[in-house]
């Protein structure tokens, strides 16, 4: 039997697909020029960012759902090529307000009478996302903010989850091998966030602790949780009026000063992520507004994540590389938390590293912009496609925000210089000299050691080289099928050069019908060996990553 959700899911499917398939066709042909058969195309920056907007237009249509789910597609680089995370990145959760008759019943039916729980209640919303809307009460005199969830927004969001996964197999094939993987995975996490955005109680839960976690920092405020007017669909919260964040003429009319508040913020996001565990995901200028004082205020914990100690430690190993200038300590890191495959070429991926600091680096040696090293790194994840961990995918998205948030405060804000102050601070850069300290120590002493056992092996095997019994073993991996690809040149190579031989020597002792013949068949081994270079374009080598490549990347020409 056909639910209401399911038919609703087959109108929604129709309708996506109106919207993506002329998309996804534009994008198979990238790949394929006649989309089944035909040589790969090369697609200028430019026209990815027309095709990025098409895609924000459509996301931005198709409403709710979509939009959440074009704001989980911006952080991962692994997915998209960067223009269109570029693009995405730019989605606000902005929708206008649902009717206040239609909120009220799910208010009501969530904690009771509005008149019997307020003292008062503003029915005009301060403000209106996909999924929620807030608006502004009293309760025992004192003023609170009442995040309600959208009315009939579970079924809109249970029929186009439906929608995704129906469409998941459609999208597979028109992308390539290496990136279906990370679009897999990427619905599963986008069925899960969703759910979890949904659930109010998961947000009043994650918005507690990250509050006490900054208990008694006088420069972040957080507010409280009313428990008893909250739950899985309402949540109500103290309300802190602020500024927004981003508002640079009205800080500059308070006096705040703006270097320090970026100083603040950076500060914040690194204690979440590096001591804390758990971090506030949107750090748009929408949810972080400032007091009079210079007091940070957060809001909106619906978009929030943890990350483990291991991902902490490289994190933070990380950071010690970017700030010390050291490329194989930022590519070591890079592996270990799975930001960056292992088979990629650490020479090819060192240059990248060193252009990225470079180029970030500007005239003044110790200038650079950690923005600009992850910025570079995502589209180097793009060539080289991986998985990435969800909430490690959030920490790039959350490192980017934040890092723009605070140059639109203070242009000349540096944050590698504010991040090293911190690591210092907290011992992180002291505890990674210790323990470089201790891993050269046991290098120094496995060299020993090794030089010690070297002597008796040399001399062993030099008296094999004397008795002619030393042999060498060579096994040649060839994932790529380049030797097969180079016999099959030398085999028709010979035919042809063979055939064509035979062709001119019965023609000229007059044996038309045999030469006609030597002649096919050569004009056959002629084609199969041309379609032995079409079909690879040639044995290529690793790309060479100069600065004119990654600029071309970037569309700056």
């Amino acid at each position: 039997m056909v639910t209401l959700v399911q038919l609703r899911a087959y109108r929604r499917f129709l309708v996506v697909a109106y919207h993506f398939l002329p998309l996804l066709v534009s994008y198979a042909r990238d790949r394929r020029r006649f989309v089944l058969f035909g040589r790969s195309r090369q697609v200028d920056a430019q026209t990815r960012v027309e095709r990025a907007e098409t895609l924000l237009e459509s996301l931005l249509t198709l409403g709710p759902t979509f939009i959440k789910f074009g704001q989980l597609l911006s952080t991962r680089p692994d997915v998209l090529p960067p223009e269109y995370v570029d693009v995405l990145s730019r989605l606000q959760d902005e929708v206008p307000p649902a009717p206040w008759a239609e909120a009220r019943v799910v208010l009501e039916e969530e904690i009771g009478p509005v008149e019997e729980h307020f003292d008062d209640f503003d029915t005009d919303p301060i403000s209106g996302a996909s999924l929620g809307q807030v608006y502004t009460a009293e309760i025992d005199g004192e003023e609170v903010a009442v995040k309600v969830r959208r009315p009939g927004i579970e079924a809109l969001v249970a029929a186009d989850l439906q929608v995704v996964r129906w469409a998941l197999p459609v999208l597979l094939y028109f992308i390539d091998d290496a990136r279906s993987f990370s679009l897999e995975t990427l619905a599963d996490e986008f069925d899960r966030t969703i759910r979890e955005e949904m659930d109010y109680e998961r947000e009043a839960e994650m918005l507690e602790e990250i509050r006490a976690n900054f208990e008694g920092d006088d420069d972040v405020t957080i507010p409280a949780v009313v428990g008893s007017h909250s739950g899985s669909r309402v949540l109500t919260m103290e309300y802190v009026e602020g500024t927004k964040i981003n508002d640079v003429e009205a800080l500059d009319e308070m006096g705040v000063d703006r270097h320090e508040l970026a100083v603040t913020l950076q500060r914040a996001y690194l204690q979440m992520m590096l001591e804390d565990g758990v971090f506030h995901a949107d750090p748009h200028p929408g949810n972080l507004s400032v007091r009079p004082d210079g007091t940070i205020v957060f809001y909106d914990f619906g978009m929030s994540g943890r990350v483990d100690e291991f991902v902490q430690n490289k994190i933070v190993e990380f950071y010690v590389a970017v700030a010390n200038q050291d490329i194989d300590g930022i590519l070591d890191a890079l592996v270990e938390m799975g930001t960056l495959s292992p088979e990629a070429d650490r020479a090819t991926m060192g240059k990248v590293m060193e252009l990225a600091i470079e180029d970030a680096r500007g005239e003044d040696i110790e200038t650079y912009r950690v923005q600009q090293i992850i910025s570079q790194v995502e589209d180097t994840i793009y060539e080289f496609p991986l998985r990435l961990p969800s909430n490690l995918a959030l920490v790039l998205r959350v490192a980017t925000v934040v890092e723009g948030v605070c140059v639109t405060l203070a242009p000349d804000f540096d944050f590698i210089s504010t991040a090293t102050d911190y690591l210092t601070e907290q011992g992180f850069r002291e505890e990674s000299i210790r323990k470089y300290a201790a891993q050269t120590g046991d290098r120094l002493r496995e060299s020993v050691e090794s030089s010690v056992r070297l002597a008796p092996k040399v001399e062993d095997a030099l008296d094999r080289i004397d008795r002619e019994d030393f042999h060498v073993r060579v096994d040649v991996e060839d994932g790529d099928d380049v030797f097969e690809l180079l016999a099959k040149r030398l085999v028709y190579g010979m035919l042809l050069a063979s055939g064509a031989f035979s062709t001119a020597f019965l023609y000229a002792t007059t044996e038309v019908r045999a030469a006609a013949v030597a002649a096919a068949f050569s004009a056959g081994v002629a084609v199969l060996l041309y379609r032995t270079f079409r079909s690879r374009g040639g044995i290529r080598t690793t790309p060479q990553f100069t600065r004119h490549e990654l600029q071309r990347r970037r569309g700056r020409e």
